[in-house]
This record gives C-alpha cells, structure tokens and sequence, in this order.
C-alpha cells in the first residue's frame, strides 16, 4: 500500500488548477548572448509563477552543425536547424530570439517577420540606421510583438530611478553623465574577433558599449536633439588565425556631448581600453530637486541625493539598497538584501516581451521597441558623422 496518501501527478494538478499555455522559442545564436537568453527562459516559469505562459525551447538554429548540435543538448532545446530559414518554417514557432551577430540581424528578422512570428532581437538592431529601418518597416508591416533587447532597463535600480523622474522627485532634469567602460581588448595582440570588424559589427565601442548608454539615457532623460562626438581606434591591426594582422576598421572609444529636447545636457562615453575598468557602466543624473548614481558593478545600489531642510548639518549622498519587495521587479524575488545579479535582467526582459506576446500587453514605454532600436541607430550614426566632421555639431532627426 503506498504511503504517498493525497499524492497528486502533475498531469491532474494542471486538469484541477488549469492549464498554463507555452509559447515556442527559436533561437539563432548560441555563444554569449544565447546563453544569457536561455538562462533567462528556465529561470522564468519558477521565479514569475504563474507565468503567462512558459517557455518551450523548440529549435536553435546555426551554421555549424556540430556546434548548434551540441548547443542544443547543452541549453534543453527540443532539436536544432543548421540554417535558419528552416527553423522559421517550424510551426511550432512563436517567438524568434535572434542573439546572433550583428550581420545576422536583419535577413533573419525581417524573413520572421514575415513568417508572422514575434521578435526579440539583440543589440545593436541594426549596423545602420538604415538597416534599423528596414527591420522596423517589416515588423510594423507583420503587426508582429518586438523588442529590442536592451536589458540594462530591467534592473531594479534603473526602474527606480525612472520611476523616480515619472514622479517629479528628481524635477527638471539637468545633466546625464553616462559611461559604459571596459578594458578587454588593450592587447595589441588580442586577436581579430568579429566586434573588430566594421563588416560583421556596424562599429566597435559605439555599438557595443555606446548603445547601451544611448538607450538610458533615452529612457531616462529623452528625446536628444543634436551631439558633437569624436570616436577612436588605438590598436590598428590585429591578429589573425592565419598568422598575418588585419586592419581594425572600427572605433575602440567614443567621447560625445549631447543636447536634448527637454533643456537638458549630457555626456556620453564608451571604450574598450580602460584599464581597470572590467564592466563600468555608470551614469549621474542631476535634477533641480535631486541627484542619482548608479553603476552596473554595483547594480542592486543607488546613491541618492534628496536635499532636506531637516538634515542641512548632514547633506550629501545616500546609499539605497535597491532590493525592497515594493521596489521594482523585486516582489518575486528574495527576502530585502539578498540581492540579485547582471544575469537576472533577462529574466525580467524575456518575461515582460513574453507577457507582450501572450496577454496583449505593451512593450513600449519600459521595454525597447524597433522604434527604439531605430531611434538608437540614427544616433549612433550622428555620432559617426559629427566625428568623421572633426567633431562638429550633427542635428539628430528621426
């Protein structure tokens, strides 16, 4: 006789509570970024329960056969494709999640598209401003769900301090100082990889590092009007797999001044040669009522400044740890203090475009649209024009 009394199969437990649906996932990509993206789909149906729907890792799909075989076995997928035009004729199919590299874009997510899929796809959308436009054109035409994944909106602290701005807290907004810096790729002999090449990644530190930061600040301050930027490369040739040097036709750094609609000014940096600097992404917003610092190192803080007329012996910043159950995204996470880390951004990123997909519900103002994308692009290629200009002032228009 058993003495498992009251013993309920999962099979009966979802005939008694209802069914919870899946939504199919196909992904292209399977390096850094699929990793971080799969990570974020497992994580899902436990962390956000019950979630709107949980996640089916139907097909991954890449060139190398071997490569995405094992990809597949390694990340749970059901199977694999080694072209992708196969995987979008897979039914089974809702979402496509292109974590692939930059030139692999905007074939792919313009044919999705037309497939009727849903789409995510990394940053830099597109290597253009043009090409941006081309995978906003297709996705508006489909009347599919998109996004574009700028992650660094889903950490807790940087929906505070939107939050914080939406409320008038900080008031007029002043200045932006926002960086994005690392240090990977000083070497001189670090090898050819494809972020060095203009013809597979668009730029280097801009599209990689500066987008990010252009995106915040979008987020956070707004609209931008006009930017005066000067970008750099250090190292000019690199080496390659054959044993000769090849020329690095994209920037190591970028430095920019921005104007934006709203009276605001800023500036906008990014490198990849800053010794020390393993994963800085910071930024400093200063208002007529108060200030905040946030930096991605220390991404469950912010440093607060709020003038009180009863602490004026006293002012200065405050630390706020941002892990609250009332702070944002927090309520289905840990106790206060046991703080989160870079990898659950995606987590709160995939739900939210999942929850976009199945419940009808808006991407945009949190999540990044194509538009955003787009928006992002054209002034990545204001930068590039102001810099090739000797850093002359360029009107940014949408």
């Amino acid at each position: 006789m058993s003495d498992q009394v009251g013993f309920v199969t999962m099979g009966q437990a979802k005939a008694v509570d209802g069914e919870i649906p899946t939504v199919g996932i196909g992904m292209l990509g399977y390096a850094f970024m699929g990793k971080a993206h799969v990570n974020g789909y497992k994580k899902i149906p436990y962390i956000n329960w019950p979630p709107a729907a949980i996640p089916n890792l139907v097909a991954i799909a890449g060139r190398n056969q071997a490569a995405v075989s094992a990809a597949a076995q390694r990340f749970g997928f059901s199977g694999y494709y080694a072209d992708w035009r196969e995987m979008l004729k897979d039914e089974r199919i809702q979402i496509f999640d292109n974590c692939g590299p930059n030139n692999l874009h905007a074939e792919p997510v313009i044919a999705a598209a037309e497939a009727g899929k849903h789409i995510i796809c990394e940053k830099p959308l597109g290597r253009t401003a043009a090409e941006a436009k081309s995978m906003l054109d297709a996705v508006n035409k489909a009347g599919v769900k998109h996004m574009c994944a700028f992650n660094y909106r889903f950490v807790p602290a940087v929906r505070l301090v939107r939050q914080m701005i939406e409320e008038g807290v900080l008031g007029k907004i002043y200045h932006i100082r926002a960086r994005y810096l690392q240090e990977w790729i000083m070497d001189p002999n670090f090898p050819m990889v494809w972020r060095l090449r203009k013809d597979v990644a668009g730029s280097g530190a801009l599209g990689d590092l500066g987008s990010h930061i252009i995106d915040l600040a979008r987020f956070l301050v707004g609209e931008p009007t006009a930017v005066n930027a000067h970008l750099k490369t250090f190292v000019k040739d690199r080496p390659t797999p054959e044993g000769g040097r090849a020329a690095v036709d994209v920037d190591d750094a970028f430095i920019s001044l921005f104007q934006f609609e709203n009276g605001a000014i800023g500036t906008l940096e990014a490198s990849r040669f800053a010794l020390g600097r393993k994963n800085t992404n910071s930024f400093e917003i200063n208002g007529s009522r108060g200030s905040v610092v946030f930096n991605l190192e220390k991404m469950n803080e912010l440093e607060v400044h709020i003038p009180s007329e009863q602490r004026k012996e006293a002012q200065g910043f405050t630390n706020v740890l941002v892990s609250e159950s009332y702070h944002p995204y927090w309520a289905n996470w840990w106790p206060q203090g046991h703080i989160i880390g870079w990898e659950h951004t995606f987590v709160h990123e995939l739900n939210h475009f999942i929850e976009a997909v199945v419940l009808g519900k808006q991407v945009e103002p949190y999540g990044a649209t194509f538009e955003d994308g787009y928006r992002n692009a054209v002034i990545c290629d204001a930068i590039v024009a102001s810099s090739a200009n000797n850093g002359a002032q360029v009107q940014i228009k949408f």
